[in-house]
C-alpha cells in the first residue's frame, strides 16, 4: 500500500514546521539581542552612551527617510549626526493626528489599525503579519496607537531577559521557573489591545514549552485568589497596587502559590510596599518602569532606583519649556526617544513623567543612570460592604471600567464618604456630559455589584476632575473624604 498524502493532510504538518522555524529565528533573534545588550554594558557607561548617542542619529535619519511626518519637522534640521537636544519635540497629540503620515510603512494606517484593535479576538496577534499592536488607556487626556516592529519586540524581550536572569532563554521563563512548575500568571486589565496583554499574548505564543495564563483585575479578590491557587504559577506579574493585595492574601494564608519570581509594572512601587510583597511571597521582586511607547524604559534596584536602558531608550528631564532640568531635581515631564522601533518613530517625545535623575552613581553598581518616577499614583478605594467588611478597589480597574463604558479619558472618580462614589467630568456640552454618565454608571454600579459592594452610591459631581496641588498632574482615582468621613 503506497504511503500517499493528499495535499490537504499535509496541511497541519506544514504549519507546524513553519511555526518551529518562526519559533527558531524569534530564539536567535532574542540570544543576540541579548548578548548585544551584555557586552555594551559590560565596556561601562561611556560605551552605552556612545550606542545609545549612535542609534539615536539613526533613527533620526530613517525617520527623516520613511516618515512623511518627520521629513517635514525636520526639515530645517542639520544633515550631520545631532545632539538630541537640536532635534524638535513632539506630543501624543500632534502624532495622533499625523498617524498615517507618522509611521514609516505605508501599509500601516490609522483606519487600519483601528479597526483592527475594534475585534479583542486579535489581541496579541501580528497586524499585517508583521506588527503588533497596542493602545494606551488616555490617562493623560488621549488615548495613542502604537505599533511594534519584530527588532522592537525582540529588543524589550531581552531588556527583560538581561534584567531578571543571564540564563534566560524566553522572555518569560528561567531555569527556577521551570523547575517549579512552568506556569506563569499575568494579572491585569485583560479586555483590550493594552500593552501589557497584548505582549502577554504574544509571547504565550511564541513557543510549545510557555504555559502562561491572564487573569483579570476586574474579578473580585476571593474569586482571583480561588483561581490563582488552582493555577499555581511560579511566576506572577501584575501592579503594585494588586501585588500588594495579594501579598496580604499570602499572609493571611488565602493565598496559596508559591512563585519563585514576581514582576511589578505599571504604577509607581513605593519602597515599603516593594518591601512587603518580597516578605509575603519570599521571594524577588522586579520593578520595570515601561510606557506603551516603549515597553521598557528602566529597571529597579536594591537601592529603590530605576535605571534606565539608556543603550536603547533615552529619556530627558525637562521643566515647562523644555529646557533640561539638573539632576536632583523634579522635572516638569520627560522626553522619550525609543531608539528600538523604526515602525513607528518615537523621538524626543513628551512622556508626561515627572522624573529625578541621581546626580551621583548609584550604590548597586549598575553603570545605567538612575531615576525616580512620579508616576499613576491614583488611590486604593477602601468602601464598607454590607456586611460591614472593607472592600478594596483598584485604580486601574475603576478606570478601565469609565473609559470602555464611556469612551472618556479626561475625569475623575472620587470617594467622598465610606459608601459614596462620585464621578467627575471634565466641562462639556450638557448632553455629552449626561450620555457620559449614563454608559459610566450602570458600569460601575454592576462592577460595584460584582465586589460585593451593591449598596455604595455612586453619582455625577458637580464638580470637574481637580489635579494635584502638588505634581499639577489629574490623578484618576483619589480619596477626597473629610476628617469625620475618614474616621467613621
Amino acid at each position: 500500500m503506497a504511503l500517499v498524502k493528499s495535499a490537504k493532510s499535509w496541511e497541519p504538518l506544514g504549519a507546524s514546521i513553519a511555526a518551529s522555524v518562526t519559533t527558531s529565528v524569534v530564539y536567535w533573534q532574542l540570544l543576540s539581542r541579548m548578548s548585544e545588550i551584555w557586552w555594551t554594558r559590560a565596556a561601562g557607561a561611556a560605551a552605552v552612551e556612545t550606542a545609545s548617542r549612535r542609534r539615536f542619529n539613526t533613527l533620526v535619519r530613517f525617520a527623516r527617510l520613511r516618515s512623511p511626518f518627520y521629513r517635514e519637522a525636520y526639515r530645517g534640521l542639520a544633515e550631520r549626526d545631532l545632539n538630541p537636544r537640536e532635534v524638535p519635540v513632539v506630543t501624543k497629540p500632534e502624532l495622533m493626528a499625523h498617524f498615517d503620515d507618522w509611521v514609516t510603512d505605508r501599509d500601516v494606517t490609522l483606519a487600519g489599525v483601528t479597526a483592527f484593535v475594534a475585534d479583542r479576538e486579535h489581541i496579541g496577534e501580528k497586524y499585517l503579519d508583521r506588527y503588533v499592536i497596542w493602545k494606551s488607556s488616555g490617562s493623560t487626556g488621549q488615548p495613542g496607537i502604537y505599533v511594534q516592529d519584530d527588532d522592537a519586540l525582540s529588543t524589550f524581550d531581552a531588556l527583560m531577559a538581561v534584567h531578571l536572569d543571564p540564563m534566560r532563554f524566553t522572555p518569560l521563563y528561567s531555569w527556577d521557573v521551570l523547575a517549579h512548575g512552568g506556569r506563569a500568571a499575568l494579572v491585569a486589565a485583560t479586555g483590550d489591545h493594552f500593552a501589557s496583554i497584548a505582549s502577554w499574548e504574544r509571547v504565550c505564543r511564541s513557543g510549545p514549552w510557555i504555559a502562561a495564563r491572564g487573569f483579570s483585575i476586574m474579578e473580585s479578590l476571593p474569586r482571583l485568589v480561588a483561581a490563582l491557587n488552582d493555577y499555581r504559577p511560579a511566576f506572577l506579574a501584575s501592579y503594585p497596587t494588586m501585588l500588594s493585595q495579594l501579598a496580604e492574601e499570602r499572609e493571611a494564608g488565602r493565598l496559596e502559590i508559591d512563585p519563585v519570581r514576581v514582576w511589578s509594572g505599571g504604577e509607581c512601587l513605593a519602597s515599603d510596599a516593594a518591601a512587603a510583597i518580597e516578605r509575603a511571597f519570599g521571594c524577588p521582586l522586579t520593578n520595570e518602569y515601561g510606557a506603551s511607547e516603549c515597553m521598557s524604559i528602566g529597571v529597579g534596584c536594591r537601592e529603590g532606583w530605576i535605571h534606565v536602558n539608556a543603550d536603547w531608550c533615552l529619556l530627558e528631564p525637562v521643566e515647562h519649556d523644555y529646557s533640561p532640568t539638573p539632576p536632583g531635581k523634579a522635572s516638569y515631564t520627560a522626553l522619550l526617544s525609543n531608539l528600538a522601533n523604526r515602525a513607528q518613530p518615537i523621538l524626543r517625545y513628551d512622556l508626561g513623567d515627572s522624573i529625578v535623575a541621581k546626580p551621583e552613581p548609584c550604590g548597586c553598581g549598575n553603570v545605567l543612570p538612575a531615576i525616580q518616577v512620579e508616576g499613576r499614583r491614583d488611590d486604593v478605594l477602601s468602601m464598607r460592604a454590607s456586611n460591614g467588611k472593607l472592600v478594596r478597589l483598584l485604580p486601574l480597574a475603576l478606570t478601565t471600567i469609565v473609559e470602555e463604558a464611556a469612551h472618556v479619558h479626561r475625569f475623575q472618580l472620587a470617594q467622598t464618604a465610606p459608601d459614596r462614589l462620585m464621578l467627575r467630568l471634565e466641562p462639556c456640552a450638557e448632553s455629552v456630559r449626561r450620555a457620559a454618565w449614563h454608559a459610566a454608571a450602570p458600569a460601575l454600579r454592576a462592577y460595584l455589584t460584582q465586589q460585593s459592594l451593591p449598596d455604595v452610591h455612586v453619582g455625577l459631581d458637580v464638580q470637574a476632575p481637580r489635579s494635584d496641588r502638588r505634581s499639577g498632574k489629574l490623578r484618576e482615582v483619589i480619596v477626597a473624604m473629610d476628617a469625620s468621613a475618614a474616621r467613621a
